[in-house]
This record gives structure tokens, C-alpha cells and sequence, in this order.
């Protein structure tokens, strides 16, 4: 998985062309609203580290860094003066990008602000194993049996992958294999263990602030019977074949990745806290004033697709908070 993604010709690092943006839509692709709605978390944020003369802003897994753009475009001149962005990213920094934001390849230490993850960890490659052993995949995504899971992995499963799973795991991180069928019955389950690292490591290089992480998700009590191992390339699924031609991707135990104080939304509750709101307009405005009522219609539609249960609404937010309180939607604002 590492190498199809991230190795020489690998999916993300490829020169040229549209980014993840011309394979699937994120949220960050669906609506300027989001990046909007990021700006006012965090402004929360920056009200409650006191309001310091530099607010970092750090986006892992940036894209092309349209997040970033965005957010910067909704702030107001004083906050955004003061916000120092960086896009954490693996694949070279696109040409014309804001000056002002900072590519680098992996979260700069000691920083204050916001970290913000959107569809990161389904990336951090994985491991899957069934029926006790590893799943070695080949290039055009055949898969075969591998050695028997290490002790690390093994307890991994057994905390977080109740029932058959816990005799299971997932694919080896040099090739994330072909269909999810088999599931826990079957004895096939995919190993959070690398994201869980990747998460704590990102969330150690703040020193204050909030961190984020935002992604097709599952938690314990619901964990997916054959698994989410899955491709996608020009906006269709297709099957993982780990030789750089698709996105490959597993969603994520984000309940194994949290920290102290963290709190779990969905996208759903997290957006609507941040005052986006699929609410239709008032049609007295469409006489009032017929332009506005149009584009209020429009704001309202993209508004239901980021909150839309059984789509992007159903996403999963992770907040852990670093030196200041707990962000969990309605209660903190």
C-alpha cells in the first residue's frame, strides 16, 4: 500500500495532473462552505489559545491544498494576517499555490493552532490479515497467505476488532489487496495499528491547540464484517490493485486513535455546530429579493450534501484537544 501510494509512481506523488481531486470528492472539493466552516473552528481556537501573534494552521494531507486556499479566503484580514499555513503533503507543491502557504512533508513541530486531517488516515497505509496470518498482496493484486501476525498486531486486533477478528488482520503495508470479501466471519480484518501511530505522532507536534481528524470511519461496536479495502480512480470504485494507478484506501478505527479528552462526531453534528445548515431559505426572500434567495437555495443544497446522512454527513470527527478544552460541537461553539 505504501509503495502503490506513495513509492516511485505511486498515486499521490505523481507530477502533474488533477491531484485527488480529479479521482473522488471530498468534502473539501463539495462546497466552499467547509472550508468556511473550518475557519470558524478555527477562530474557536484561536480564541482560546488567547489569540497569539502566530496561529499555525497545519492541513495534513493537503491535496493541492485547496482546504488551505479556502480557509485563508473565508478569515477575516485580521486573523487571517496572523495565520501561518502549512500544507503537509508528500507529492511536490503544485504551481501557482498561495505564497503564503508552507509545503512540507510532515507536520512542523511545536505548533500552535489547528491541525486539520480530511481523508489522511484512510491513506496511512495498513495491514490486513485473515485467519491469524498477514495477506501479502502482489502488484496486480493477488493475494496470498503470510507469516502469523506479530504480537503487537495480534493485541491490536483483540482490543479493537471484537469477535473473529480477533483471530484475523489485513493486508501487508507493501500492497493493500483486492476485494473485501471474507469479512469477520471469515476471519479477515484490517489492522489500525500504523494510523493509530500516524495520529499520535501528528497530534504530538502541537504544543497547543486542536487537533482533527476527519475521515470514512467505523467504531468498535460497528466494525464492517468483510472490511473497506477499496480503490477509486477517475470518481469510480474500483478494486485496490496496489501498482499506483488508483487511490487505495481502508476506512478507519478512529475510536483506536483517540487520545485524552477527545471527542467523536459525526460530520453531521460537527458542521451544524459550525453554523452550516441545509435549511431550505425563507420564501418570502425569493420575492424580497430573487438573487439572493437563489444563491441562499444553492448554499442550502451544498449544505445537505456535506450533512447528508448515508454520505458525507456520516463521516466521523476526531477532536483532541492539546493544552485548551475539548471542542465537542454545540457545548464549547
Amino acid at each position: 500500500m505504501d509503495a502503490a501510494l506513495y513509492g516511485p509512481g505511486g498515486f499521490y506523488v505523481r507530477p502533474g495532473g488533477p491531484g485527488p481531486a480529479g479521482h473522488f470528492r471530498t468534502s473539501v472539493h463539495a462546497s466552499s462552505l467547509y472550508a468556511g466552516a473550518v475557519a470558524r473552528l478555527l477562530r474557536w481556537v484561536d480564541a482560546e489559545l488567547g489569540h497569539p501573534q502566530g496561529l499555525d494552521l497545519v492541513d495534513v494531507g493537503a491535496g493541492r491544498g485547496e482546504l488551505l486556499a479556502g480557509v485563508l479566503a473565508a478569515l477575516d484580514p485580521e486573523t487571517a494576517a496572523r495565520v501561518v499555513p502549512y500544507a503537509v503533503e508528500r507529492a511536490e507543491r503544485p504551481a501557482g499555490l498561495d505564497p503564503r502557504i508552507r509545503w512540507v512533508a510532515a507536520p512542523p513541530e511545536r505548533t500552535t493552532g489547528l491541525l486539520f486531517a480530511n481523508e489522511w488516515l484512510d491513506n496511512v497505509p495498513l495491514e490486513i490479515a485473515e485467519d491469524g496470518r498477514y495477506v501479502l498482496v502482489a502488484p496486480d493484486g493477488t493475494e496470498s497467505p503470510g507469516g502469523p501476525l506479530d504480537d503487537a498486531d495480534r493485541a491490536w486486533l483483540e482490543r479493537w476488532w471484537p469477535g473473529d477478528g480477533g483471530e484475523a488482520g489485513g493486508a501487508e503495508a507493501g500492497g493493500a489487496a483486492g476485494a473485501t470479501a471474507g469479512g469477520a466471519e471469515a476471519g479477515r480484518a484490517e489492522i489500525g495499528r500504523a494510523r493509530d501511530e500516524a495520529w499520535a505522532a501528528a497530534v504530538a507536534s502541537l504544543e497547543r491547540g486542536l487537533a482533527v481528524a476527519v475521515d470514512y470511519a467505523h467504531t468498535r461496536d460497528a466494525r464492517p464484517p468483510y472490511g473497506t479495502l477499496t480503490g477509486f480512480r477517475a470518481g469510480r470504485e474500483v478494486p485496490p490493485v496496489p501498482d499506483g494507478s488508483c487511490d487505495v484506501t481502508a476506512h478507519v478505527a478512529l475510536d483506536s486513535c483517540a487520545g485524552p479528552d477527545s471527542v467523536l462526531l459525526t460530520q453531521r453534528e460537527a458542521l451544524s455546530a459550525l453554523g452550516v445548515s441545509g435549511a431550505r431559505p425563507a420564501l418570502a426572500l425569493a420575492s424580497a429579493d430573487p438573487g439572493a434567495y437563489v444563491r441562499a437555495l444553492a448554499c442550502a443544497g451544498e449544505a445537505a450534501e456535506l450533512t447528508a446522512r448515508g454520505g458525507l454527513g456520516d463521516f466521523l470527527w476526531l477532536c483532541q484537544p492539546v493544552g485548551i478544552r475539548a471542542w465537542g460541537g454545540p457545548a464549547t461553539g
